[in-house]
């Protein structure tokens, strides 16, 4: 499912920032080196080109995407026994229910105030794609991140060209920093199958747990491998490939207690 685009001044400069990094990669710094018409030069060139295009192919993805929105016909099934975990309000125990939106919310949803949706497996808004980070689009804004060319080589430059790489170093400096600290935390939590609001929620819930003398466990942790091939699919060669076929509906998430009796956790 696709969504419409409005108006985001942080997307334009993103998609600005890439445009004049990729003339500049390509047009200025590679037919300096190697001379871009050369054997050396179109192979630089045509490499750069297919990890730019697959770059901007899944920032558009990211970008367009649905991130799994909750279907208004969701009810849950307290009397299911294959759904061992039922998330509740902090507040009066009851199921969590959406007034926004005006439907139950099912496990790892949350209600987004900019987008006005609840969002499946919801991880957090992000301005940069101007959508939401949820179930549908998790992986392809992971992919991205791993295919995002950012390496700051030092060449030696006539006069006329050292503003171009003065700049070009502006942007990439800390766009890789930026980039590498956002894929490791990401990573980090995909082997704890967490999302960010499920993180600091679950630091909440470890200190009160650690005040009634238990252990807290996060429910959705199955182990490293399982986790990983929640979020990237079974097929290790279809890692890389932005879809989200193999994710499920959203609706229900493999857990640490399945087939256990049925519990409640707090949201």
């Amino acid at each position: 499912m696709t969504r419409g685009f409005s108006f985001s001044l942080p997307v334009m400069v993103v998609v600005s920032a890439i445009a004049f990094v990729y003339f500049c990669t390509v047009f200025v710094f590679t037919d300096r080196w190697f001379g871009l018409m050369t054997s050396p030069g179109i192979m630089n060139a045509v490499a750069y080109t297919a990890v730019a295009v697959m770059c901007v192919l899944n920032y558009v993805f990211a970008i367009f995407m649905d991130p799994g929105r909750v279907p208004s016909t969701f009810l849950p099934d307290i009397e299911d026994s294959k759904v061992p975990i039922h998330e509740i309000k902090r507040k009066g125990g009851d199921l969590r229910y959406c007034q926004k939106c005006s439907h139950f919310k099912p496990p790892r949803a949350h209600h987004c105030r900019v987008c006005k949706i609840c969002v499946l497996r919801m991880d957090h808004h992000c301005a940069w794609i101007n959508n939401c980070v949820g179930h549908a689009n998790y992986k392809v804004l992971l992919v991205g991140s791993l295919t995002n060319d950012s390496q700051n080589d030092k060449q030696q430059s006539a006069d006329s060209f050292r503003i171009l790489y003065v700049i070009s170093g502006l942007l990439l400096v800390p766009l890789s920093m930026a980039l590498s600290g956002l894929l490791g935390w990401h990573i980090y939590l995909i082997l704890q199958n967490k999302t960010t609001i499920e993180y600091h929620e679950g630091v909440r819930a470890t200190w009160l747990e650690e005040r009634a003398g238990n252990a807290y466990k996060h429910p959705y942790d199955l182990g490293a491998y399982d986790n990983l091939t929640t979020v990237l699919g079974s097929n290790i060669i279809c890692w890389i490939c932005p879809t989200s076929k193999h994710i499920g509906n959203g609706l229900r998430f493999r857990t640490a207690y399945d087939g256990l009796p049925v519990t409640s956790t707090s949201k």
